[in-house]
């Protein structure tokens, strides 16, 4: 029989923890136009998504940005969404990936972040020195990914979304925006 070491707990596994070597390359963030968006009709506070990311139907994604945006302010807009995450029902309706927003520290201000002029629908966003690939859906949930990227990205006192420092973008140019000096979630 074999003896359990202390500390050690029948069937139980530690949870995740998120990987030293995790950077923002295993997420994979790509740009995208919102098609059409209307209110939720559960939610006071979100907005629902049909964003083209350049694939081959338009993904639909629930957004917490009513009481910021107008909704005919959304349609037609360049963002940015977090495109490997497992979709999730959000008040019943699946969300499949989650755009990115700038927001002041007390959330009083909360602005899409921009994707650099020209860039097509699909371009995926990288930060400069991070050129990995992405990792599964099931591995960004798994591994605990965003609680080690997302607290790390950030827009420079110039208005250019970084991660650790290092600008991000497409071949086209930088993202940015125009809360300066905020985080990126």
């Amino acid at each position: 029989e074999k003896v359990k070491e202390e500390g050690e707990k029948k069937g139980k596994k530690e949870p995740a923890k998120p990987s030293a070597d995790v950077d923002i390359s295993k997420l994979d963030i790509r740009v995208g136009t919102i098609t059409k968006a209307w209110e939720h009709e559960d939610a006071d506070k979100l907005f629902c998504e049909e964003i083209d990311v350049g694939e081959e139907s338009p993904r639909l994604i629930c957004s917490g940005l009513r009481g910021q945006y107008d909704l005919s302010d959304l349609e037609g807009k360049r963002v940015l969404v977090l495109a490997n995450l497992k979709a999730r029902k959000m008040v019943g309706v699946p969300s499949h990936g989650m755009v990115l927003c700038a927001f002041t520290d007390d959330d009083s201000k909360v602005r899409l972040v921009e994707p650099p002029e020209g860039a097509p629908n699909g371009a995926r966003v990288l930060a400069e020195g991070y050129d990995g690939e992405p990792a599964t859906e099931n591995q960004v949930l798994k591994k605990k990914m965003l609680d080690a990227i997302m607290p790390e990205l950030k827009v420079d006192a110039d208005g250019v979304v970084t991660w650790k420092g290092a600008p991000m973008g497409t071949d086209e140019g930088k993202v940015t925006s125009d809360l300066k000096g905020c985080s990126v979630g």
